[in-house]
């Protein structure tokens, strides 16, 4: 009888078709919460946020970084490429936008953050140094960091950024 039973549960239970995907709570690594996809070069957080980012590997594009940008979506980036590891202090000189930099190893691993940088529209902006050697720096808008728990150690996963090399 009890075999019966379970027979019974075991064939019901196969019956049932399985939810939809869009019903399933799976967290996507290509989608935001917007339902648009992030296309091209990404670097996606820990927690599964994807930030699409502009890639600058030469000095020059480096140099301008965001300058005179009016803004910067939280879900997008500026990903800075150098050459080899070293210790690279960041300015925000003409910059318009309040940032949150994001040192990173060439092992893909946080080496630093500073969170809520502030515009600079003099001459003599300070400096930004990490303290810590890098290949990479990410900027994106400030407060992106800090709501995903960005921090020191955290590995990024970087997506379509191969052949980019910093010169």
């Amino acid at each position: 009888m009890r075999r019966a039973a379970a027979l019974l549960l075991l064939a019901i239970a196969c019956g049932k078709s399985a939810p939809p995907p869009e019903t399933l709570s799976v967290p996507t690594t290509t989608t935001q919460p917007e339902g648009q996809p992030i296309r091209g070069p990404r670097v996606i957080f820990p927690d599964g946020f994807v930030v699409g980012v502009e890639v600058v590997a030469d000095e020059e594009s480096r140099a301008e970084g965001l300058m005179f940008r009016d803004q910067l979506r939280p879900d997008h980036g500026m990903l800075f490429v150098f050459p080899e590891d070293g210790e690279y202090a960041f300015w925000m000189k003409n910059t318009k936008i309040p940032l949150d930099m994001i040192w990173i190893e060439s092992t893909r691993r946080i080496a630093h953050v500073k969170h809520d940088v502030p515009p600079c529209y003099v001459d003599d902006c300070p400096s930004y140094p990490p303290g810590a050697r890098a290949r990479y720096v990410l900027e994106v808008a400030a407060g992106v960091a800090r709501r995903h728990g960005l921090k020191a150690g955290d590995v990024l996963r970087f997506e379509q950024t191969d052949g980019f090399v910093g010169r």
